[in-house]
């Protein structure tokens, strides 16, 4: 007799990943063999994806190893972090390591230390602020291991809550798009989870026997994919009937295929309207389509030093209406003190 469902949807997942990642690993001639890093909470979406990694990997020669992130943003953070390393270990997985962050600094030390220096807290609020410490340790300790990837525990449920988000902030195709299967520099960052729900990922822990933590802050109001999760989603639901989970996700993916093409064709027409001096030609932008534009607008003006997360859509939509409302407006000033003006039939977009 075979795995139980849940536990085998959990393994099918991590082995497509697998392949892929040793399919680009021997495409660059690398003979020894790749090491995959398991990012993992204690949570029961983690802890299946660990579990699942855990018993795949060395099927297919692989190495297999985790990570545990301390926020230090609860009391006994510590000790958890110390515990979850615990249960990596317990399922063969090595190396495994504790990095304790600074939520706030943008300087993960590992093995417990934890950096107090400066640095100001990201927008977006500490929900914004624990993620960006997460990546940057999660970043260096892959650098420092030279891991091929990392392995993310986002599941379908997860994705759908991203698309909700998006919606709510009255963001573009690209934010609705949610999460890629593939992120981060050279493709490290792997969901295998994200055709997966929730339910799955802890029933695999329970036949399994695997135990899981559940965060606090997962169940806090005061979090905003808290509250959509167990007020906002289930509210949809109840109005709209079951489905919407999955119809969520389907639209990310969706978006993402819409949001991929009108990116392509922004890069290309990028050159057509672009000069030498960096200014940008009105009369061609104005010929493109309002979707294509708003991207080479987009792509000059972070070019120019205008933070890509401190650059929303009203910020591009004002820049727009130099070309496509002009009535003798002033410059627009933008993040990272980026200003942007229209002179003559031209388009200067500057720094400074």
């Amino acid at each position: 007799m075979g795995p139980h469902p849940a536990v085998a949807a959990i393994r099918l997942a991590v082995r497509r990943v697998l392949h892929d990642v040793l399919t680009h690993h021997c495409a660059q001639d690398r003979h020894e063999p790749p090491l995959v890093l398991v990012a993992c909470s204690g949570g029961a979406d983690s802890m299946a994806l660990a579990s699942a990694l855990a018993f795949e990997a060395p099927k297919l020669g692989v190495r297999a190893g985790g990570v545990t992130i301390d926020h230090g943003l609860q009391e006994g953070s510590d000790l958890r972090a110390a515990e979850v390393a615990l249960r990596l270990r317990a399922l063969r997985l090595d190396p495994v390591e504790v990095v304790a962050v600074h939520v706030g600094s943008s300087h993960p030390v590992a093995h417990g230390a934890v950096h107090r220096g400066g640095g100001g807290r990201p927008a977006g609020g500490p929900e914004a602020a624990a993620r960006d410490a997460r990546y940057a340790a999660l970043d260096a300790t892959a650098e420092r291991y030279g891991a091929a990837a990392v392995l993310l525990g986002h599941t379908r449920d997860d994705q759908a809550e991203t698309v909700l988000l998006g919606l709510a902030r009255g963001s573009g195709t690209r934010s609705l798009s949610g999460m890629a299967a593939t992120s981060g520099r050279d493709g490290r960052y792997r969901r295998p989870f994200l055709d997966v729900d929730r339910q799955t990922a802890r029933k695999a822990c329970l036949i399994q026997s695997l135990p899981v933590w559940d965060d606090p802050h997962n169940a806090d109001p005061a979090y905003t994919r808290s509250r959509l999760r167990h007020e906002g989603l289930p509210a949809l639901e109840k109005a709209l009937g079951k489905g919407v989970v999955e119809a969520l996700a389907r639209t990310a993916q969706l978006s993402r295929d819409d949001a991929d093409a009108l990116d392509a064709w922004a890069a290309d027409a990028e050159g057509a309207v672009l000069d030498d001096a960096g200014t940008l030609d009105i009369a061609a932008l104005f010929a493109l389509p309002p979707a294509v534009r708003r991207r080479v607008l987009r792509r000059a003006v972070i070019a120019a030093g205008s933070p890509a997360g401190s650059l929303f859509a009203r910020h591009i939509e004002e820049v727009d209406r130099l070309i496509t409302a002009w009535r003798g407006q002033g410059a627009i000033n933008l993040p990272g003190r980026v200003g942007v003006r229209r002179q003559g039939g031209r388009l200067v977009i500057r720094q400074g």
